[in-house]
């Protein structure tokens, strides 16, 4: 045994883990089956649906309403990344999964969240532009740019999600082979694993500092120019419109930002919060944006919402021209019967 407490001396590490969550639930375990596989499904839904009505409708092939549609697909795809997992770890209290397999997904996970960070700043340039620059956007605002964000957003995403899990898989995980979470997050691969990891919680840190904060500065500077021009619109209309768009993205990014902000905390600073808290917290900050962004956009934004209530509202137009007919001959059969 080493001065540490763990077993590192017998070069023992785990390449099979059990992912149990939520262990304080073990007797609620099957009844939480069916509301959550309702939310995963409802998540790809009502994404899908605004991303349909995006693509679908020529008019809103705009640089905002696409850059929406590329958030609202990210959020699929993270929700993808945890939902299957966390949903078989209700059926099975120990939920088996590889190393290669927890590595993958702690890529995905960390990828999508790094994804939802830059498309928010290339959606405050393209608010900006639009704002700040009216007579200026198309020329700005060009697909070549529109291209120029995208490979930015990957790269700049891929540059802080491959060193992380790069990092994680040098690891030697001797303490346990139970990871007490309900996906493989970070931090808690980070918990089961053993050595001097000093320098693997200062380089996840310093990355998730120096991408918060640069993004928050940037986004914060963005909002206030673009509020500021605002105002300064002479027509009322048009400042509202204006106003009522930033305010979708607002709410977009409290979401996102204050979310994590919360699950930081409570993992690297309240000790003696339950296991069962913080796993809840996780779900909220890898789940709530998936669940309220294609709300807010879909909602709030009042060329999607007609959209998609023309949309809806047509089908259902044509549903009941299609059975008029039939209920009207009906009716004279039923009136010819005896009564």
């Amino acid at each position: 045994m080493s001065e540490d407490g763990n077993t590192s001396t017998f070069n023992i590490s785990y390449t099979n883990f059990f992912l149990v969550g939520f262990p304080g639930l073990s007797e609620w375990r099957p009844f939480l089956v069916l509301p959550l596989t309702f939310l995963y499904v409802t998540i790809i839904s009502a994404n899908a649906l605004v991303i349909h009505t995006v693509a679908a409708q020529r008019s809103l092939h705009q640089p905002m309403y696409v850059l929406i549609a590329l958030l609202l697909a990210v959020n699929i795809c993270a929700a993808t990344a945890v939902m299957p997992k966390m949903l078989e770890g209700f059926v099975h209290y120990a939920n088996p999964i590889s190393l290669h397999g927890c590595l993958a997904q702690m890529f995905f996970i960390d990828f999508t969240l790094l994804l939802d960070y830059n498309l928010l700043l290339a959606m405050a340039l393209d608010r900006y532009v639009a704002i700040c620059h009216p007579l200026r956007y198309s020329d700005l605002m060009t697909s070549h740019l529109l291209g120029v964000l995208a490979f930015f957003t990957l790269t700049r995403s891929l540059g802080v999600a491959v060193p992380l899990v790069v990092l994680t898989s040098r690891a030697r995980f001797c303490r346990t082979a139970v990871i007490r979470h309900f996906t493989c997050e970070y931090i808690a691969l980070l918990s089961i694993a053993c050595g001097d990891l000093t320098f693997n919680n200062h380089l996840g840190l310093a990355m998730r500092l120096a991408t918060v904060s640069f993004d928050l500065a940037l986004l914060g500077t963005s909002y206030t120019r673009i509020i500021y021009a605002a105002f300064r619109i002479s027509s009322g209309g048009a400042r509202a419109k204006a106003l009522h768009t930033c305010g979708s993205h607002l709410l977009v990014i409290l979401t996102i930002y204050l979310s994590g902000l919360s699950t930081s905390i409570v993992f690297r600073v309240a000790k003696t919060v339950s296991q069962d808290v913080q796993n809840l917290l996780s779900a909220i900050y890898l789940l709530l944006p998936g669940t309220l962004n294609p709300v807010i956009y879909g909602v709030r934004t009042r060329e999607i919402r007609q959209h998609i209530e023309k949309m809806l509202c047509g089908k259902e137009i044509a549903r009941e021209v299609r059975e008029k007919p039939e209920r009207l001959q009906n009716t004279r059969v039923k009136g010819k019967l005896p009564g």
